[in-house]
């Protein structure tokens, strides 16, 4: 079975083509680097041909207005299309856990309009909504102010490892579409400012995490519902304890070498 794997490049997509291929697919990583653009849909239908399964974990983490909105549009529109002529059969959206419940945040109101393209179009699919990754505690860091500190609220995450949600999108990759949209989660809930506290402490980092509640999340009131599932989501295997120590292990071992 052939799966195209858009963003394949990228953190998620990468590590989910390199799955796939050890699970015997053909898996084909479609990015501006491999000659796939969505955006102009350069190399799209060639990378289509044959493809009985899309998988379109893209990314455009901008939070300029319309920039994002743009992208993910235009980009949905494009698959749309170029999925109908090839056959495709189902189409596996990754999204966030939460888009439609902060309307405020530029960024999560493109996703919801990616999201509606998928819901609209006539490639059957299914929409994985995941919640934060663990990788993505060193982003906060580019919040800090001048004196070193990181105001964060207190509000609840479930956040999860990049690796939960790959194997989440290889088992959703090789199954029957669902029609409708799931989320995914770690086994874990955290208040905010404690998932970014510990991830500094195990690197070592001398930034200071402000416990405030008017924080916000990149510029967005959250509260302990903004990011974490609703009912009976699929729950990651994966600790952050764990994941924390084996990311430090591994940083120490490459400084090393």
């Amino acid at each position: 079975m052939k799966i195209v794997i858009i963003g394949g490049t990228g953190m998620i997509g990468s590590k989910l083509t390199a799955k796939l291929h050890s699970l015997g697919f053909d898996a084909i990583a479609a990015a501006p680097e491999t000659g796939v653009n969505t955006v102009t849909g350069e190399g799209l239908a060639t990378a289509l041909e044959r493809a009985q399964v899309v998988v379109d974990v893209s990314n455009n983490p901008s939070f300029e207005v319309g920039v994002a909105q743009n992208f993910f549009e235009t980009s949905g529109r494009n698959l749309q299309a170029a999925e109908s002529v090839a056959g495709v059969r189902h189409h596996i959206l990754l999204t966030i856990v939460g888009t439609e419940r902060m309307p405020d945040n530029i960024y999560y109101r493109a996703k919801v309009a990616q999201e509606n393209i998928v819901k609209s179009g006539s490639i059957p699919f299914t929409i994985l909504h995941a919640t934060q990754f663990f990788e993505f505690a060193s982003s906060f860091l580019y919040t800090s102010n001048k004196d070193q500190s990181i105001p964060l609220p207190p509000a609840l995450m479930q956040p999860i490892a990049a690796d939960d949600v790959v194997a989440t999108l290889a088992d959703l990759a090789v199954s029957e579409p669902l029609n409708a949209a799931i989320e995914v989660a770690g086994p874990e809930k955290i208040p905010m400012d404690e998932f970014v506290r510990l991830y500094l402490n195990a690197i070592g980092d001398s930034h200071q995490v402000i416990t405030d509640e008017s924080a916000g999340f990149f510029g967005t009131i959250v509260n302990d519902s903004s990011l974490t599932p609703g009912d009976n989501p699929r729950i990651g295997h994966i600790l952050y304890e764990d994941w924390l120590r084996t990311t430090t292990q591994s940083q120490q071992s490459s400084a090393i070498h």
